[in-house]
């Protein structure tokens, strides 16, 4: 586990082990988004014309993203990373319990890793990325989808609102997500090479806010701020952030929608084949030249 300082921690990472022990059973029944991640891993990987024969899956849940890469030709070796127990005895070929944030490779040991919708709740995520790029040989490979600051957008409002309305105040319930900058930003700070960030918009209905609400706890996904409140919502204010759900947001069929934010981080380890970017004033041609406008600016007055 980190050993970050506690005034420097945002989300209590024990609680989260024991939300996706609890989940272990429940886990095939909500893992559509894991689903759609495996699958843009797949098609991501595709165009890489690369084989990748040491892989890795970190925060791997039980398993689905490592048996769908699995089934890659190329991928030999597949080892599951996951600090909850009982999700990781579902997950195929090697395992591993071990924290995001404390991996346990070697350097230079894989030539792939994968992270599907866990390092959102790394309380140094900065750290993590670092020890991913130290794992991975050079011209390795890093693909990892968090969620975004649009999931959950309406439930979030209703719930806020209805507190503000009944209790005076709101609880934290929103985590300090990045956006799709910052990733990039963070790729650099950990030195990987040609590093890439893109984000997906994802919405799902419901029949009702209720059963959205259950599917989150049923993922594990379900608050663990350290700043939260440690008492249960009140029935009156969960009933009126229902209704709030439903008149903001409930669609013409009864049913009410909910967005998904899903950000991908591509990043590679560095190695002398790969390409790079010319240094600044090193270029032999200008771009008026290029341009076929001559070698000068012109100005032209009224």
């Amino acid at each position: 586990m980190s050993r970050m300082a506690p005034e420097h921690k945002i989300f209590d990472r024990g609680l989260g082990v024991r939300r996706r022990q609890r989940m272990a059973s429940s886990a095939p029944e909500v893992d559509f988004l894991l689903a759609r991640v495996a699958e843009d891993f797949i098609e991501r990987l595709s165009v890489t014309r690369r084989t990748f024969p040491r892989a890795a899956a970190i925060g791997a849940y039980h398993g689905l993203v490592g048996a769908r890469l699995m089934g890659i030709s190329g991928i030999e070796t597949m080892v599951s990373c996951e600090a909850a127990p009982a999700l990781l005895h579902h997950a195929p070929g090697l395992r591993v319990q071990a924290d995001e944030e404390a991996l346990p490779f070697r350097n230079e040991s894989l030539d792939l890793i994968v992270s599907a919708l866990s390092l959102q709740f790394a309380n140094d995520l900065p750290g993590a990325l670092i020890q991913i790029r130290r794992a991975l040989k050079p011209d390795g490979l890093f693909l990892g989808a968090l969620l975004g600051g649009e999931t959950l957008t309406e439930l979030r409002q209703a719930l806020l609102s209805a507190e503000e309305e009944l209790e005076g105040g709101a609880s934290p319930r929103v985590a300090p997500f990045a956006d799709v900058r910052d990733l990039g930003s963070l790729l650099q700070r950990a030195q990987f090479a040609l590093p890439v960030a893109d984000a997906e918009i994802v919405r799902v209905t419901y029949a009702h806010p209720l059963a959205l609400m259950r599917e989150v706890r049923a993922m594990g996904a379900s608050n663990t701020l350290l700043s939260r409140r440690r008492t249960p919502l009140r029935r009156a204010t969960l009933a009126r952030a229902c209704e709030i759900y439903q008149q903001r947001f409930g669609l013409a069929n009864g049913r009410v929608p909910a967005t998904f934010e899903i950000m991908t981080m591509t990043g590679w380890a560095p190695h002398e084949s790969q390409q790079k970017p010319l240094a600044p004033g090193s270029a032999q041609v200008s771009l008026a030249q290029v341009l076929g406008k001559g070698s000068g600016p012109k100005t032209s007055g009224k």
